[in-house]
């Protein structure tokens, strides 16, 4: 397992390595640089001057011999539209991505989960067919626009929640401590619906097919046979052994999930990596780009990793 485990470690890194030498080159293969924008009190020559200082003006081979020694120092470079270091800005926005994604994820895979064993256990039935229906609905839908049709109805059209942002910037500051929390936890409301839903109909549907696999085998027939309810059939010996594929799907459900939290933050202005990522990119701040595409190769590097320990702890086959 240690041999495994080394292995696995080994291929993120070099996964790490090559998106961000790709991210890297392709940033800077793109017309313009940090000091491109129109404003008149920037002349020519301060361009120039600020290109040539901060090494712009460079080979991008040399830029990027730059990059690394940077990166090996610890120092992820300055940010221009935040006018900080980069990873005093990353250190600001990742805890609230964190909180969002991490209570998103959760509760799809639970929620997933659990309507996925009922459409099972209820093949063909009104329950299984209405919920199918309406979880390949939201399936279906892009992450933008299911984020902004949640926000315009629960916003706009009926508007009962935060349209946006992570507290009441007017009021927080003035609130009590189980008012401020009230106030943050319904800010909430809105973006970790909208990653739920648009997450938690694929997990639903693998969920549902795994079960459908294992329910005709020898040792759930067994397991009837002895006596036991069909509860505990089901939710003690069936969904176990169901379990395996849906860690296998964590893996595949953690890059496209990260990509879809990116687009629910700019939808609901939650100032997280996704608000972030875009306010860099239009501004065009390189590093800040770079760090960002670094950040979620390590995220989707890690999660695989985590899929795959929790597979060798549950499947022993997969550790010989």
């Amino acid at each position: 397992m240690r041999r495994q485990l080394a292995a696995r470690l080994i291929q993120s890194l070099i996964v790490v390595i090559i998106v961000t030498t790709i991210s890297f080159v392709m940033i800077r293969m793109a017309p313009g640089d940090p000091f491109s924008y129109d404003d008149p009190r920037l002349t020519p020559a301060m361009q120039a001057h600020w290109r040539e200082q901060f090494g712009w003006d460079r080979p991008i081979p040399e830029q990027y011999v730059r990059y690394v020694t940077s990166l090996a120092r610890g120092q992820l470079g300055h940010s221009y539209t935040k006018n900080t270091s980069v990873a005093n800005a990353l250190a600001q926005a990742i805890p609230r991505t964190l909180l969002l994604t991490g209570l998103a994820l959760s509760l799809s895979f639970v929620l997933g989960g659990i309507v996925g064993v009922l459409q099972a256990t209820r093949r063909r039935g009104w329950f299984d067919r209405v919920t199918s229906g309406v979880l390949l609905l939201f399936y279906s839908l892009p992450d933008f626009w299911g984020a902004l049709m949640i926000l315009l109805i629960f916003a706009w059209w009926w508007p009962v929640l935060p349209a946006g942002g992570i507290v009441d910037a007017a009021t927080h500051d003035s609130l009590g401590l189980w008012a401020s929390i009230a106030d943050r936890l319904a800010h909430l409301i809105l973006p970790v619906t909208a990653l739920t839903l648009l997450t938690m109909s694929g997990i639903a549907r693998h969920q549902r097919s795994a079960i459908l696999e294992v329910l005709p085998a020898d040792f759930i027939r067994t397991a009837r046979a002895k006596g036991l309810s069909e509860r505990e059939v089901i939710w003690r010996h069936a969904l176990r052994m169901a379990l395996t594929p849906m860690i296998a799907l964590f893996g595949l459900v953690l890059p496209a999930f990260i990509g879809g939290a990116l687009f629910v933050e700019r939808v609901f202005a939650w100032p997280g990596v996704g608000m972030l990522a875009a306010d860099a990119i239009n501004g065009r701040d390189y590093d800040l780009v770079s760090a960002i595409v670094m950040l979620g190769a390590v995220a989707v590097a890690f999660g695989n990793l985590v899929a795959d320990l929790l597979h060798m702890a549950i499947d022993p086959r997969v550790r010989e």
